[in-house]
């Protein structure tokens, strides 16, 4: 009687150990797993975080001694409008650890109404906004500098010197492989257009590649202002000529409804050619500069060993990347400047005698 008691008391009591141990066990791997989410390295949201736009310019986060995480940023002002509620004005700041102020908040990137059915519109200056604004004033800037050192006789009755002369060989580069191969006698119409458009792409593309700047030329939004000024410019420039090309092509009769539908979609497919080929190409660039500095966070949070092993070998190729990104800003550029001058040239051809005359003019030229 006594041995079973006692057989039944050792179950108990190893029945109420084991219990006690899965408990612990289970919250210790609850707390491990919450520690492993909080400090995964995200990647999805690091690179789309950073080629997308953003009410602040974010450079850093870091972790202060007393465990609260802190963010290194310049917070940018926001400007909103609700018809129910009038105008709202406040710096991005404001929205810090998902605070909602003033019955807004950010949700996925996005200004939206904490209340449904409350319609907003967001003026706020973002950073691809801001960033526009900046390359504008140092473009303008860089070009009075130099008018001015033209007006003074430098590169006149002297050699040019420092950026007076970078950019006069790259004026005259695009004069004469650009310029008056596909305009012609008509190219001198046209070359302040191209040469703001080259020189303004080019500058948002550098100021793109400073770390914690914003994509600008890889936003969609920026590149299909541009195409969208290259297709009014397009249009203006047409003459009767080329819409009786579009119109009326010289083809045999049943090719001819074909080939109406074709020319008709390529008066819109040109200026979206332009459009996709900036953007997709300067995007491309930024994602893969950022996932190759990801792996280095993504092997070191599977081991700190292989992180910083991995280090060197992404560092090297994210630089190689990046000066491959100087030599594509201009390339790219270049070819948004050439695409456009040959469309231009293109709308304002004339009948094939003339348009052979214009070659004549420009070769002389």
């Amino acid at each position: 009687m006594r041995l079973r008691w006692l057989k039944s008391l050792l179950v108990a009591v190893f029945s109420l150990f084991m219990l006690s141990f899965s408990y612990n066990a289970f919250a210790q791997q609850k707390e491990e797993a919450a520690t492993a989410k909080k400090n995964d390295f995200d990647a999805n949201e690091v690179i789309f975080g950073h080629v997308k736009d953003a009410h602040q310019f974010h450079f850093l986060n870091y972790e202060s001694k007393d465990g609260k995480e802190h963010e290194v940023s310049i917070p940018l002002p926001v400007i909103l409008y609700s018809p129910q509620k009038g105008f709202s004005f406040f710096m991005s700041s404001a929205f810090a650890h998902n605070a909602t102020v003033d019955g807004y908040k950010i949700s996925e990137g996005q200004i939206v109404s904490e209340k449904p059915g409350v319609t907003v519109y967001d003026f706020s200056l973002t950073r691809n906004v801001v960033q526009t604004i900046l390359a504008m004033i140092f473009f303008v800037w860089l070009m009075l500098y130099i008018a001015k050192k033209y007006k003074k006789g430098h590169g006149v009755i002297s050699a040019p010197s420092g950026a007076q002369n970078a950019i006069e060989i790259i004026v005259d580069f695009l004069i004469e492989y650009v310029a008056k191969p596909y305009l012609g006698h008509r190219y001198e119409k046209y070359l302040p257009y191209l040469l703001t458009l080259f020189f303004f792409i080019l500058i948002n593309t550098f100021f793109g590649l400073i770390p914690g700047a914003a994509n600008v030329t890889g936003n969609i939004a920026f590149t299909m202002i541009l195409a969208l000024i290259a297709f009014v410019v397009i249009m203006i420039s047409s003459n009767k000529h080329f819409w009786a090309h579009i119109i009326n092509p010289e083809v045999p009769i049943f090719v001819k409804p074909i080939l109406v539908i074709v020319e008709i979609l390529g008066i819109f497919t040109k200026p979206f050619a332009l459009m996709i080929r900036l953007f997709a190409n300067m995007l491309a660039g930024h994602i893969i500069i950022i996932c190759l500095i990801s792996l280095i966070f993504i092997f070191g949070a599977l081991n700190k060993g292989l992180g910083w092993g991995f280090m060197p070998i992404s560092l090297g190729f994210s630089i190689f990347i990046y000066l491959i990104e100087i030599l594509i800003a201009f390339i790219q550029a270049f070819i948004f400047v050439n695409l456009t001058a040959v469309f231009v040239g293109q709308a304002m051809e004339g009948s094939h005698k003339a348009f052979d005359n214009d070659h004549v003019d420009a070769a002389m030229l």
